[in-house]
């Protein structure tokens, strides 16, 4: 017999995933912190509603995604959903956030259906380091609409419906 808490075998340790997987809530809670921790709260919603935007689009690439956590963990998206970036141990990733109960409050306010208004519908956003954004989002589907901190902010064009 083997000890309590020791798991051999690949049916036991999907049983222990899922045992310690995040709820919708928590993961939103730790995607908000680790990607936009230091934007304030603004900066912090316009991320949750990006992921939320994901998840309620029903077309294009994100079309086929209906939930936080496929949005969450969809390969290549999010950084601080990897672990390992360029084979490099990323420390800031999602397991090691700390949320407060702000980052909780705006999981659920963002869950609730609330958006920023000046947002649009964006679908993506990222850090330029520069003072400027461009214009287009890569491979033109999506257009700026504001920047909010460090992020720019895009909405999709056209060409998104047909990714």
């Amino acid at each position: 017999m083997k000890p309590e808490g020791i798991f051999i075998g690949m049916k036991e340790t999907r049983e222990r995933r899922m045992r310690v997987a995040y709820s919708d809530v928590e993961l939103l809670a730790r995607i908000v912190e680790c990607e936009a921790g230091g934007e304030g709260e603004t900066g912090m919603k316009a991320v949750a509603s990006v992921v939320m935007n994901r998840v309620q689009v029903d077309y294009g690439e994100y079309g086929r995604l209906y939930t936080i956590r496929e949005v969450v963990f969809q390969k290549g998206q999010f950084t601080c959903a990897m672990e390992t970036v360029g084979g490099v141990y990323n420390y800031q990733n999602i397991y090691n956030m700390r949320p407060t109960q702000l980052h909780y409050d705006i999981a659920n306010w963002a869950i609730a259906g609330n958006r920023l208004t000046n947002l649009g519908v964006a679908l993506w956003f990222y850090n330029p380091f520069s003072v400027t954004c461009r214009d287009a989002f890569p491979s033109r589907v999506g257009e700026f609409v504001i920047r909010l901190g460090d992020h720019c902010f895009y909405n999709p064009t056209e060409a998104y419906a047909l990714t």
